[in-house]
């Protein structure tokens, strides 16, 4: 995977964790199918994949108003959730985009930008080794709206200190780059298509 760096000088750098960071999104697609399949829901991995960035939550609430259901959003989202964490440990990184960020450590102040909650987050984070290289982490959790809104990104820059403008983000998801341009951020689209380990 070649990384299109956009030219510019940046003073901040904003990861998404998951599909960008860490090769995390078939782990995530199995736990969905294996919670849903339960419920006799079908989630097809197009549609999986073009909900990239969106929080678990509201995808729960989106399937039923397509499928016409009236699942329990926080039971799925810990069924869900319960899945994906017994299987974290087989989770590897994409080595790209972990290449950047450590040949940055030290030099330009780096956070994660996440959808996902953040005990799975920082978990993944501790099971690739790069919790150190990232002292700010902002999750589902820490904001109202969710990506595509900008919030996420916006926290992320705010609590790095860096003006949004100055920032680059590194994304896998149409979602999460539909956020960065409404931040006002430049952005790396990480193909999943092209992902190495």
């Amino acid at each position: 995977m070649e990384l299109n760096i956009p030219q510019g000088e940046f003073s901040g750098l904003i990861f998404d964790c998951d599909g960008t960071l860490a090769d995390t999104m078939p782990l995530h697609y199995i736990a969905w199918t294996e919670v849903l399949g339960r419920h006799g829901v079908h989630f097809n991995e197009d549609q999986f994949y073009s909900m990239g960035g969106i929080p678990t939550h509201k995808i729960v609430l989106m399937l039923n108003e397509q499928n016409g259901t009236a699942l329990d959003p926080d039971a799925i989202v810990h069924e869900k959730e319960s899945v994906f964490a017994s299987r974290l440990e087989e989770v590897l990184p994409i080595k790209p985009v972990v290449e950047y960020a450590e040949r940055h450590l030290g030099h330009l102040p780096m956070a994660v930008a996440s959808g996902g909650l953040r005990h799975v987050v920082v978990r993944t984070l501790q099971v690739l080794g790069l919790e150190g290289l990232f002292p700010v982490v902002v999750t589902a959790e820490d904001v109202t709206h969710g990506k595509p809104a900008p919030d996420t990104f916006l926290l992320a820059a705010e609590r790095l200190g860096v003006e949004p403008t100055k920032c680059l983000v590194f994304e896998d998801s149409p979602t999460g780059i539909e956020a960065a341009d409404r931040a006002g951020m430049a952005h790396v689209h990480v193909d999943r298509f092209q992902i190495q380990h």
